[in-house]
């Protein structure tokens, strides 16, 4: 009889000081087949500690660690062990710490409140590498990037608009694929614009439109417009 192939399983750092939330965390994520919770950790020391035994693929990391935070623990993460992804865990929905945590290298943001099934599908998007956003903050992350100004490729800025109030800039960094237009439909597309809203404010036809949304999400190997826009401000194409 022919078996079957091992299933590979995404190997998962649960770190967080409250050890009922991490048990509780533990007993969902082991009843899924290919997922496998192989450490716990109760500060963001512990983590890197752990993960300087041990690789795991991903680390859900509460942002409110003692001794060092989880968003400390993220850039050291980043810095140290840039394979392992970093899904952070919160029970904070402002936009501001989402901005924060994907500055450092966080691949995830998740609210504690969230379902099971969100959770694990979480996982695997992340493990895949891809970014995931919780859907109650990424309208609020969606209406701060409105508010912000997308600079040119060369960095060129209005000077005027620099001098009232803090700006977005878009940087040209050496591994960014983008196109000038591409990152015009970009900017669009954080702002929340249909294709058809972006075809008529760059004079370009909808079709058109079409095929550069499609060129942003596969050059940024991304499933989504909400992806593309968060995975633009973690790589450093935008910066705050």
């Amino acid at each position: 009889m022919e078996t079957k192939p091992a299933v590979q399983k995404i190997k998962v750092l649960l770190a967080d000081d409250h050890q009922l939330f991490r048990e509780g965390l533990k007993r969902i994520l082991n009843m899924e087949s290919d997922l496998e919770v192989i450490g716990e950790c109760g500060d963001g020391i512990q983590v890197l500690e752990f993960c300087n035994r041990q690789q795991p693929d991903v680390v859900l990391l509460d942002i409110n660690m003692p001794i060092e935070s989880g968003v400390i623990a993220t850039e050291r993460l980043r810095d140290i062990f840039p394979e392992i992804k970093v899904i952070i865990l919160s029970i904070h929905d402002d936009e501001s710490y989402v901005f924060e945590t994907l500055r450092k290298g966080a691949s995830g943001y998740l609210l504690k409140d969230m379902e099971a099934e969100s959770l694990t599908n979480a996982i695997r998007t992340v493990a895949e590498g891809h970014a995931y956003i919780h859907p109650k903050v990424t309208g609020k992350l969606i209406n701060q990037l409105r508010r912000m100004t997308y600079l040119d490729e060369i960095g060129a800025s209005s000077g005027a608009a620099a001098s009232r109030e803090t700006v977005t800039k878009f940087i040209p960094k050496g591994n960014n694929p983008l196109t000038r237009r591409e990152a015009e439909v970009l900017r669009l597309m954080a702002e929340g614009k249909s294709n058809k809203s972006i075809g008529e404010n760059l004079f370009i036809s909808e079709k058109t439109v079409k095929n550069h949304v499609s060129s942003i999400l596969q050059k940024m190997e991304v499933d989504d417009r909400t992806q593309a826009v968060i995975n633009s401000i973690k790589y450093g194409w935008v910066t705050l």
